[in-house]
C-alpha cells in the first residue's frame, strides 16, 4: 500500500509540475475536472485512513503466530479472537468469521460506490462539452469567414470540456478502483488469517483435552 501510496503521490507531482492540472482547470469551462480531481484526492485520503486501519488488524494478526500479543488491544480483531476462542460453537463461530469479513469489506464499499460516481461525471462532462459544442450552431445567421472562425473556436472549446472530463473520470475512477482493489485482497487475508488461527487455537486446545482423558 505505502508503495502504490508513493507512486500516486509522484504522479500527482508531475502533473503539477509539468502543468496537466492547470491545464484541465483552465481549458474545461464546466470546472467538472477539478470536481473530479477534487473528490479523487478527498477519496485517496480515505482509502489511506481505511488502509491504516487494516495495517492495524494485520499487525494483530502477525503478532498471533509469534509470542508477542499486545496487551489491551480494542482492534475489531481482537474481539472478534476472544469471542471465537471462548468455546462457541461451529456454526455460531462461521457467523461471527461471516460477520467480521462484511464488516472489513464494508468499510471499502464507500470507496467502490465512488469509482462508479467519478466514472459518471466523466460521462457527464462529455455531454456537456457536446452541449457547449453544438450550442454556437444554432446562431449562425450566414456564413462569412469571421462568423466560421468564432464558431469553430467555440466548438473546439465544448470538444476540450468533453476530452478533459472523460479523461479525468476514466483515470481517476480506474486508480481509485485499483486502489480498493488491493485493500480488498488485504482484507480477505487478514480473515484467512484469522480463521487459520481460530482453527488452529480451538485444535491445539481439543488435542490437549483428548491427551488429558
Amino acid at each position: 500500500m505505502l508503495v502504490l501510496l508513493g507512486v500516486i503521490s509522484f504522479g500527482v507531482f508531475l502533473a503539477f509540475q509539468y502543468g496537466f492540472v492547470a491545464l484541465f482547470v483552465s481549458a474545461d469551462r464546466s470546472y467538472l475536472s477539478s470536481v473530479i480531481l477534487t473528490i479523487y484526492l478527498a477519496l485517496t485520503l480515505h482509502w489511506v485512513w481505511v488502509g491504516w486501519l487494516l495495517s492495524r488488524e494485520l499487525n494483530y494478526a502477525a503478532m498471533l503466530d509469534g509470542d508477542s500479543v499486545p496487551l489491551g488491544n480494542a482492534s475489531l480483531t481482537s474481539g472478534l479472537i476472544d469471542r471465537l476462542e471462548s468455546g462457541l460453537g461451529g456454526a455460531r463461530r462461521e457467523r461471527l468469521l461471516s460477520l467480521y469479513y462484511d464488516q472489513l469489506m464494508n468499510r471499502h464499499a464507500f470507496g467502490h460506490f465512488s469509482t462508479d460516481v467519478l466514472l459518471r461525471l466523466g460521462l457527464l462532462g462529455t455531454i456537456i462539452g457536446f452541449i457547449f459544442m453544438l450550442l454556437p450552431v444554432a446562431d449562425i445567421k450566414d456564413f462569412d469567414g469571421a462568423v466560421m472562425q468564432r464558431l469553430l473556436a467555440s466548438m473546439s472549446g465544448g470538444m476540450a470540456v468533453a476530452l478533459y472530463t472523460t479523461l479525468a473520470g476514466l483515470v481517476s475512477s480506474t486508480l481509485l478502483r485499483f486502489q480498493y482493489h488491493v485493500l480488498d485482497s488485504a482484507a480477505v487475508d487478514l480473515a484467512n488469517r484469522v480463521s487459520t488461527h481460530v482453527e488452529t487455537h480451538l485444535e491445539s486446545h481439543a488435542g490437549l483435552g483428548v491427551d488429558e482423558t
